[in-house]
């Protein structure tokens, strides 16, 4: 029986009340305005959502005051989308225009700041980005001379960290398509098939069962483990022996999934099959731990306890997890340095790893949302010890 689609999009309640949200925490941080350029915030804050954010040729803009409904300041063409949302104010310009490119505008936007020696939030920390040339930001900063910035980076990241019960349906829906689509693939490859196509039939596999778009696909097969997880495919077929790993992102309405499967093709040796089953106690291990009042270096400690069973030596990859939403990868990072603390409808992806042999490496992936109970599953668990195709 088919499952039926959660309802696209938001009910403007959902955008007003991440507004009041994150104007709360302006007021507690002495700021009078938040200005957004990224693609997932202005998404985040205003629902609008096109995959012409691919094309590098023009800024866009929006500008939460501490009190108020949001302002768009956006290229023309965006102004009839952008006009489906909530936002009401939105202010255009002919673009691309390198000699204005609608510096003009927010000159007239954030003037008065200025006068009111007021504060204006920016996110400039890890995970962020200018997404406007740096040349028209240091104009516009020279003529608003006077104006206060300062990073908004962790009011922003926290209030995205913690999702609505329609976000969890969203991200419920697309790891359910995920599931589907790595509990087909071994039907739709045979010995020997190239990576190339395997990656090819996964995509393919995805979006019939009803994803989006399937932007991130990675992975790798050699013998007895892999080398790296962030390979593009190549033509070498899989081959009796190899451990075939495929991590992939699919997209649904503007929500991830982002998790991996790992398959032994033909026969698994003793030490791919006790590594495999190594990182799957230590996702377990995670999931039990992922409650209200935990750090996020509480689940890397957590997770890293089961896997210095085999060795104390991880994956090497930097965190062993991450946050998830409309981005592949958000905050927190399960790392040793991350003191975030855990509350209710965190959505993380747990994903330990190991290396071993010459080189070898393996990663095991599942998403989770973060209850008061522990952590409960999102993606179908995979099985306990590593499935072996085509013995």
């Amino acid at each position: 029986m088919m499952r039926e689609d959660p309802p696209r999009g938001f009910d403007p309640v959902e955008f007003k009340k991440r507004t009041e949200t994150i104007q709360v925490a302006m007021a507690q941080e002495g700021l009078e305005g938040l200005l957004l350029m990224n693609e997932a915030e202005v998404y985040y804050f205003s629902g609008f959502q096109t995959p012409f954010w691919q094309s590098p040729t023009r800024p866009w803009f929006l500008f939460v005051p501490v009190e108020g409904a949001p302002i768009a300041v956006i290229p023309e063409i965006g102004a009839a989308l952008m006009r489906t949302t909530w936002i009401e104010d939105i202010r255009t310009w002919v673009a691309p225009n390198p000699k204005d490119d609608g510096i003009n505008l927010l000159y007239d936007l954030l003037a008065p700041l200025v006068k009111s020696q007021s504060t204006l939030g920016v996110m400039k920390g890890h995970e962020t980005g200018l997404r406007m040339p740096l040349g028209d930001w240091e104009r516009l900063i020279t003529r608003l001379k006077g104006l206060k910035v300062k990073d908004a980076t962790k009011i922003v990241q926290t209030a995205r960290m913690v999702k609505s019960e329609a976000e969890i349906e969203k991200l419920k829906h697309i790891c359910r398509i995920g599931s589907a689509t790595f509990e087909r693939l071994p039907e739709m490859i045979r010995p020997e098939t190239p990576l190339q196509e395997v990656f090819r039939a996964f995509r393919t596999e995805a979006l019939r069962q009803g994803a989006d778009d399937v932007p991130y696909v990675v992975g790798a097969a050699a013998e007895g483990g892999y080398t790296d997880v962030i390979s593009l495919p190549t033509m070498r077929p899989i081959t009796h022996g190899d451990v075939l790993m495929i991590d992939s992102g699919c997209v649904w309405d503007g929500y991830f999934c982002d998790f991996d499967r790992n398959w032994a093709i033909g026969y698994a040796d003793d030490v791919a099959r006790r590594v495999y089953n190594v990182l799957w106690r230590a996702t377990e291990a995670g999931i039990e731990a992922a409650k209200p009042g935990a750090r996020a270096c509480d689940l890397f400690n957590t997770m890293s306890r089961v896997i210095s069973e085999f060795s104390q030596q991880s994956g090497d990859i930097g965190r062993i997890g991450h946050g998830l939403g409309i981005q592949l990868t958000e905050q927190p990072s399960l790392a040793s340095f991350d003191k975030t603390v855990l509350e209710e409808n965190m959505v993380l992806t747990l994903e330990p790893s190991l290396s071993y042999g010459t080189g070898l490496m393996m990663v095991h992936e599942e998403i989770i949302v973060v209850t008061a109970c522990g952590g409960r599953l999102m993606t179908v668990r995979a099985s306990e010890d590593l499935p072996v195709l085509f013995a």
